[in-house]
C-alpha cells in the first residue's frame, strides 16, 4: 500500500508547534486594506492556534493521526 499524501492546501497553511499545537494565520489581511483600522490590521498580522474542535480534521489533513 503506498503511503498517505498530505492535504497540499494544509501544509501551505498550517504548522505543528512543539506541543503539538497547530498554528495558523488569520483571514481577511490580504487586500481592502484601507477601510480597516491599523489595530484591527495589527492584529491580524500575529498568527493565532486553531480552535480545539478543528484541530482533529486538520491533524487528519497533515496525516498526523
Amino acid at each position: 500500500m503506498p503511503k498517505m499524501k498530505t492535504k497540499s492546501s494544509a501544509k501551505k497553511r498550517f504548522k505543528v508547534t512543539g506541543t503539538g499545537k497547530i498554528k495558523r494565520k488569520h483571514a481577511f489581511k490580504s487586500h481592502i486594506l484601507t477601510k480597516k483600522s491599523k489595530k484591527r490590521k495589527l492584529a491580524l498580522t500575529h498568527s493565532t492556534l486553531v480552535h480545539a474542535n478543528d484541530e482533529a480534521n486538520i491533524k487528519q489533513q497533515l496525516r498526523l493521526k
